[in-house]
């Protein structure tokens, strides 16, 4: 007997035929013995419709009402998921974030979680109950409910399975696995049987949406053994684990790619030392998160400092930065929406050099400039124009040898 946690988002509650499906799903693991917790999402698209609406009634509008809305997507998938289960002959509770309870921290639309306390779940698992839970949300200190953010359901079951030390977690999803990139841009898109936390990390962090980042970096730091499967279709998934040194690591595991990001650039800025704090503290102070820098010094003794961040944070991060280089005396603020990050990831770049020079040669052979370069010891990320995305994604993909294998 295992005890497994189970999150199943959005796609896989889309309908009350797939949450019956789902239900079908959970029941074959209670039957065989195993203690099933299991985390939901709001059924696919609800949470952009409640905060469409939300939106509709009041544009700028307290974010803690926003959270109030949002929450309420899962608070439906739980009751309908609970009772498929029952009319299956399994017993099962559905929870909301607030009477787990999960507490968060205050930051509306973006909390972390600060605790569990898993004794409810627990004591559910030994009286043969299987508990529902509401992904993407808590509690604060104030009592108020807060989301995680986009993909927040992720790390709700990650979170769990660390709190209650399950056995494993089931990422279940619309893809039967990690793959090398995005099979919809690359067809010749391979799954694979495994990847690392750390790579994985990266991967989440670049861009790829199958695993939302905290959820991994969450696995990782509590080593809860993770696997992504698909809810259609059956198979081994992906298992995402430590590293093992006994296994030859493949040079490159992965091309990440991200089209939400977007460029500011605030020229002319005094080249002197807390300068860079002087910009971007006014931006951390907005809550807004700033992933690529580069910073130019001239011949002028100026510098000019270019960053990225969500392109739904663009419009505020640039009034912000109007702000602040006026106050500093710089030339002015551009910026550019049109952008792309395309990244190789893979833990094989320790022990190998020229994978920089590798992967600038073949955009280069594609005619694909580069605006800017980032690089951590297992990942390189280039910034290039949008319109150039699926064939950077599908260049690199080949010229790391990560295509399908030809049958013979």
């Amino acid at each position: 007997m295992a005890l497994i946690v189970q999150k199943y988002g959005g796609t896989s509650m889309g309908s009350v035929e797939r949450i019956e499906h789902v239900a079908t799903k959970v029941a074959g693991f209670v039957q065989r013995g195993d203690q099933v917790v299991v985390v939901v999402s709001a059924m696919s698209g609800e949470t952009d419709r409640l905060l469409t609406l939300a939106r509709s009634v009041n544009p700028r509008g307290s974010q803690r009402e926003f959270d109030q809305i949002a929450a309420t997507g899962e608070q439906v998938t739980i009751g309908l998921l609970a009772l498929a289960l029952g009319k299956l002959g399994i017993q099962a509770r559905s929870y909301t974030g607030w009477q787990v309870p999960i507490r968060t921290d205050g930051a509306h639309m973006k909390a972390r979680i600060q605790g569990i306390d898993p004794d409810r779940l627990r004591a559910d698992c030994q009286a043969g109950v299987v508990p529902v839970v509401a992904g993407f949300q808590g509690i604060t200190d104030a009592g108020a409910v807060a989301t995680l953010g986009r993909g927040g359901s992720d790390t709700t079951g990650v979170a769990l399975a660390a709190a209650l030390a399950a056995d494993e977690c089931q990422i279940y999803t619309d893809v039967d696995g990690v793959y090398t990139t995005d099979p919809r841009v690359e067809p010749k898109a391979r799954r694979l049987d495994r990847i690392t936390f750390e790579e994985m990390l990266e991967m989440a962090s670049l861009g790829s949406k199958v695993l939302q980042i905290r959820a991994v970096e969450f696995a990782g730091k509590y080593k809860v053994p993770l696997r992504v499967l698909s809810t259609f279709k059956d198979g081994p998934g992906t298992l995402i684990t430590l590293e093992d040194s006994k296994v030859e690591d493949p040079l490159i595991s992965g091309i990440a790619f991200n089209r939400d990001e977007a460029q500011l650039t605030v020229n002319g800025v005094p080249d002197r030392p807390g300068i860079a704090a002087a910009l971007l503290g006014p931006v951390g102070d907005a809550n807004i998160e700033v992933d690529m820098i580069v910073q130019n010094v001239a011949a002028d003794g100026s510098t000019d400092f270019t960053f990225t961040v969500h392109k739904n944070d663009f419009d505020r991060a640039t009034e912000v930065m109007r702000t602040v280089s006026a106050e500093l005396g710089a030339k002015g603020v551009g910026g550019a929406t049109d952008i792309a990050k395309v990244s190789v990831v893979g833990v094989g770049m320790r022990s190998h050099a020229g994978i920089a020079s590798q992967m600038f040669k073949a955009l280069a052979t594609a005619g694909i400039n580069i605006r800017m370069i980032s690089t951590s010891e297992i990942k390189i990320s280039v910034v290039i124009d949008e319109m150039y995305l699926e064939l950077a994604v599908r260049t690199l993909h080949k010229a790391f040898g990560l295509e399908q294998p030809t049958a013979a």
